[in-house]
């Protein structure tokens, strides 16, 4: 997951996951000296952004370069989850076992 983030850092972002449910959220401190812009091309308001993620996906990192917040997800399914193969036995063993079976009764 990619999230243009400009104008915020690291410390100004939150990233939490509850419950399937992964949420960034960034809050810009506040401005000690109370600037007033004519024009400010990047916005600093606060935004919430949520993302429902899929079962087994787990958030391997996260990291902020150049306004760009990118967030590592890794889907890992659990061995029982996982395709089996399975043998198909040739019938004349199957038949060799029942007959062996009738003989000894």
């Amino acid at each position: 997951i990619s999230l243009a983030v400009a104008g915020f850092t690291q410390d100004e972002m939150e990233i939490e996951v509850e419950r399937g449910v992964l949420t960034v959220r960034a809050k810009k401190a506040e401005d000690e000296n109370k600037r007033k812009y004519l024009y400010q091309g990047i916005a600093t308001r606060a935004f919430e952004r949520k993302f429902s993620l899929a079962d087994h996906v787990e958030i391997t990192g996260a990291k902020l370069v150049n306004g760009l917040l990118t967030i590592e997800l890794k889907h890992e399914l659990p061995e029982t989850m996982k395709p089996k193969r399975i043998e198909i036995n040739s019938d004349s063993k199957v038949l060799e076992h029942h007959t062996n079976v009738k003989q000894a009764a």
